[in-house]
């Protein structure tokens, strides 16, 4: 379980870091717990990106607004 309960739907949008805190700030305001906006900006901001998707994925259940498959994607083994 993460640290809210609250689904994050990022999948599938704009990477950049910015609006990735925008949606997850939105989100905590939207389910009335806007007292944890800046402890989680301080947290998610403490690192790199990949830091930043990590705080994501402990506060939050990471979603998107369209399931991705596995066979959506090509590998090309000879690259």
């Amino acid at each position: 379980m993460n640290k809210t309960g609250l689904n994050l739907e990022i999948i599938g949008k704009d990477g950049n870091a910015f609006n990735i805190l925008a949606i997850a700030s939105k989100t905590l305001k939207r389910n009335g717990m806007s007292s944890l906006v800046d402890e989680f900006i301080t947290e998610a901001t403490s690192g790199d990106y990949d830091h930043l998707l990590m705080t994501c994925m402990e506060w939050f259940n990471v979603t998107g607004d369209e399931e991705i498959e596995i066979d959506d994607f090509e590998v090309d083994l000879d690259a």
